[in-house]
């Protein structure tokens, strides 16, 4: 389970701090696909980077009884002068997981080929959004976080994306944010709205889009 509980988030401006997240409560359960609609700029990914601990919240609190991934291809936590390699080693280390076995899969997922072995402040940033799903999807979580992150690559390397993480892991929760309502109706049990810093939920997508039809 993934207990969100009244979550706030700030950031000191030259005006002064601004709140992009206000009070925010969401519970997910294990198996729980779940949408957060949010147009531009409502604070979507702000929101999944809390959930996932990359950024502390400002007040509130967050109760984790499940492993949370980062959010997908999500290449912020990555050290540039180590190489691809030694990156995943890094992370497997932090989970406590076996290396050895997930190498050759980060290594064939990604499909960087020589770049692999050298340091990630040579990759492009879509280099660096393979790596970061190959590792996400070798790490065994019990939810993944997903920030309209899943069309990395060309059009083959989405569809390898989407097959791994909506087939072969159909099992795990999902938290998808999006501002686009197509990828949430595909795949989520509920919805909620993301609107003015504050997120409103609801028990079926059908009532989220109305709602978010409606927000300004």
């Amino acid at each position: 389970m993934l207990i969100l509980n009244n979550i706030t988030k700030q950031y000191p401006t030259r005006k002064g701090s601004r709140s992009i997240l206000e009070n925010i409560n969401l519970t997910v359960q294990r198996g729980e696909k779940i949408g957060i609609l949010g147009r531009n700029g409502a604070g979507k990914s702000t929101l999944i980077r809390v959930m996932s601990g990359a950024e502390l919240p400002t007040s509130g609190t967050i109760q984790r009884e499940m492993r949370v991934s980062w959010p997908l291809a999500f290449s912020g936590g990555f050290q540039g002068s180590l190489t691809g390699l030694d990156n995943l080693r890094f992370i497997c280390r932090i989970y406590g997981v076996d290396i050895e076995p997930r190498i050759p899969r980060v290594e064939a997922f990604a499909e960087l080929g020589p770049y692999f072995h050298e340091p990630v402040k040579s990759y492009s940033s879509g280099m660096k959004a393979r790596l970061a799903f190959a590792i996400s999807l070798a790490i065994d979580f019990d939810c993944f976080l997903i920030d309209e992150v899943t069309a990395v690559g060309d059009a083959r390397f989405h569809k390898k994306c989407q097959e791994e993480l909506f087939e072969n892991r159909k099992d795990r929760a999902m938290i998808i944010v999006s501002h686009q309502p197509k990828q949430i109706e595909m795949h989520c049990d509920r919805a909620s709205v993301l609107h003015n810093g504050r997120l409103h939920n609801f028990d079926t997508v059908s009532e989220a889009f109305a709602f978010y039809q409606t927000a300004q």
